[in-house]
């Protein structure tokens, strides 16, 4: 499945169009390598998503064409959420 698609399916990102310029930005890597919006995702890979202050690493479990929202959850697992800054004071 292509990586844009996953991760709107999913609901990590709500827009495809979205998915597919961060990914294209080079904000996106699969397994370490950087990924483009059309790179492939199979179960068991490791997606790390920049999102400007927050870093967010998943693993796949479930491949899907569509889904409803909760179910979406079940697609993937958090694996780890950082802030590169923390603004809460």
């Amino acid at each position: 499945m292509r990586l844009d698609k996953y991760l709107k399916v999913s609901r990590v990102i709500k827009r495809r169009s979205v998915a597919k310029q961060i990914a294209d930005q080079g904000r996106i890597t699969i397994n370490e390598k950087v990924a483009k919006s059309a790179s492939e995702v199979n179960v068991g890979d490791i997606l790390t998503i920049n999102f400007g202050n927050k870093v967010l690493q998943l693993k796949v479990f479930e491949l899907k064409d569509t889904t409803k929202k909760d179910e979406a959850l079940g697609m993937y697992e958090i694996l780890s959420e950082k802030y590169k800054e923390d603004f809460r004071l």
